[in-house]
């Protein structure tokens, strides 16, 4: 999917209550529905409350506790926060109060994936091996398709289909409907990568060290490169993939043919953090405790940001800030042009990825909360 262009911008002022995977050309969304829009991009180019100026002013609206960590990402849809929690149960909260709307219980095993919410149902995986389907609304189980092994990965959901790896070394397409099984297609090791879908074309990365290029249609397999080897999930902009390597590099592909258009390392540190990508900009965290922005074409270091430890957390884009967790403890707000600090939190830390909708921050943490921060 390719950058949204300066006129649409300027429409984002008028919001429309559909997700990212269904929005029209030249609208914009206050949902953050997916861990990532359909291509990984991790960039909310609607967002328009908070900025540069005034996220320093970012206090505490409210905090939900669950019963254990927060690894999960939340969705935000139609007024509702979606997240997983390693107590087995996905959450809907309300996203103005934090009240619970409902909760859903997994059998037996903890929920690492972060929800999708697309046409009315929350799509997500469980560590039992199953993909699920349930009424957003009620909570209600619509589906569940077993795929035997965990499902750590967060589906993508494009034209009617459901996306997900598995610990089973396989990538699933399921029909959102019913969770019929379409195709799939096995790699050499886990895939924990969360599918990016661009132009027909799924992307995902496995822990067998390699990045796919599969049909979106068929599942057929297009080209593979390196790039895999962690749990970064792909990012496709301008036909170019991005993806963090467990060998310590940030890989650029040509989106076509795989062809390696230019490498960035970390130091030897793993990259599990997806990249976000945003103004020809690649935003990424890296094991070595880093924030990092490179250019998107030559893959160039722009700036870097320490923070006190490894950075899992993916990093999320709006309106000129980065936001991103640490295992420091904290989730941070940096000005995405400089990398200069502009606002952090002690939640506690972990692998949550921020979302950011509507002038909201949300974001789980490994103290068992979810957070909601917010402009008074």
């Amino acid at each position: 999917m390719n950058r949204i262009s300066k006129v649409a911008l300027i429409l984002c002022a008028c919001f429309v209550s559909v997700t990212w995977g269904q929005q029209p050309a030249g609208t914009c969304s206050n949902n953050w529905a997916e861990f990532h829009r359909p291509n990984m991009q991790r960039w909310n180019p609607c967002e328009k409350v908070l900025n540069v100026r005034n996220v320093g002013k970012l206090s505490l609206k409210w905090s939900y506790s669950t019963n254990y960590l927060v690894y999960s990402s939340p969705a935000v849809a139609n007024g509702a926060v979606y997240v997983g929690s390693e107590d087995g149960h996905v959450y809907a909260l309300n996203a103005t109060t934090g009240a619970k709307l409902w909760s859903y219980t997994t059998p037996n095993r903890v929920v690492y994936s972060s929800p999708a919410v697309a046409n009315g149902v929350v799509y997500f995986g469980s560590d039992n091996g199953h993909v699920y389907a349930l009424n957003a609304r009620t909570g209600a189980k619509l589906w569940s398709y077993n795929t035997v092994y965990s499902v750590d990965s967060s589906p993508t959901v494009v034209d009617g289909v459901v996306y997900i790896g598995s610990g089973n070394h396989n990538v699933y397409a399921l029909k959102a409907s019913t969770g019929a099984k379409l195709w799939s297609f096995s790699t050499l090791d886990i895939v924990d990568s969360s599918p990016a879908v661009a132009d027909g074309v799924v992307y995902v990365s496995s822990a067998d060290g390699y990045v796919y290029a599969l049909s979106a249609k068929t599942g057929a397999k297009l080209w593979n490169g390196p790039g895999g080897g962690g749990e970064s999930s792909p990012a496709v902009a301008n036909g170019v993939v991005y993806v963090g390597s467990g060998q310590g590099s940030v890989y650029a592909f040509n989106a076509k043919t795989g062809a390696e258009l230019w490498s960035y390392g970390t130091g030897g540190q793993a990259v599990n953090s997806s990249p976000a990508v945003a103004d020809e900009v690649v935003y990424v965290g890296s094991l070595d405790g880093t924030v990092y922005a490179l250019s998107a074409k030559t893959g160039a270091k722009l700036w870097s940001y320490i923070t006190g430890q490894s950075v899992y957390s993916s990093p999320a884009v709006a309106n000129g800030v980065v936001y991103v967790g640490s295992y420091d403890g904290n989730v941070y707000a940096l000005n995405a042009s400089t990398g200069a600090f502009l606002w952090s939190y002690l939640t506690g830390g972990g692998d949550s990825s921020p979302a950011v909708a509507n002038g909201v921050l949300y974001v789980g943490s490994r103290d068992y909360h979810v957070y909601a921060f917010g402009l008074k």
